[in-house]
């Protein structure tokens, strides 16, 4: 028998924890709500949520050493997973209202406004996912996914000239524009949708990444 994979939701004051523990149980972890240093380390899976400002989610990820603790994980090969606004902090940097953000620079780009005729993208939506995508094995192309956001990565721009090096599988949406709505890059994962809270499709997403844990 498989044992059962341990998964930390970090729980920096920016994020739905409760809908994310609940899914992530359901999925099959053992899931645990804590911004504790030792046991965000020691999890097989780190996932972080985000919601709101993207300079408050920096702000308050870096009070809680969230920052320092990815970084570690992520050098070590172990898996990180963002949602949301846990995933646009990954990016270089956030631009909201004019005002420039220092994000995590696990990738290069800027997140900006969505230009789009209606916003927020609040609602169901379906993705342009690669084909041997990991995190949507098992799901057809029409499955959709739950969005609620105003900014996003429009672009992405990371090259990988190591041939030992797999490049990241880059998913993208659309709504008034194409931007990226999530990224598999080896150990970090990252999804712009809500998979807490896309019902069914949502679910397996969940189960394919604690299947990688």
């Amino acid at each position: 028998m498989t044992p059962t994979k341990k998964v930390v939701v970090f729980d920096y004051g920016f994020g739905n924890v409760r809908s994310a523990e609940r899914a992530l149980a359901r999925a099959g972890a053992d899931v645990e709500i804590t911004r504790d240093y030792d046991k965000a380390m020691d999890a097989d899976g780190l996932l972080v949520p985000g919601v709101g400002a993207y300079s408050a989610c920096m702000q308050g990820l870096k009070e809680a050493r969230g920052d320092w603790i990815i970084g570690r994980r992520l050098s070590g090969g172990r898996p990180v997973m963002g949602i949301c606004v846990g995933m646009q902090i990954l990016f270089e940097r956030g631009i909201e209202h004019g005002v420039e953000t220092a994000g995590l620079d696990e990738w290069p780009g800027t997140v900006g406004p969505l230009q789009a005729p209606i916003v927020p993208h609040m609602g169901w939506n379906t993705v342009d996912a690669p084909a041997d995508s990991q995190a949507f094995a098992g799901l057809d192309e029409d499955a959709r996914f739950y969005f609620v956001h105003s900014y996003a990565a429009h672009d992405w721009s990371l090259e990988v000239t190591n041939p030992l090096i797999k490049a990241p599988k880059v998913t993208w949406a659309t709504h008034g524009e194409r931007f990226v709505a999530a990224v598999e890059n080896g150990a970090l994962w990252a999804t712009q949708f809500h998979p807490e809270k896309s019902g069914d499709a949502g679910a397996q997403l969940l189960t394919n990444w604690i299947e990688t844990l």
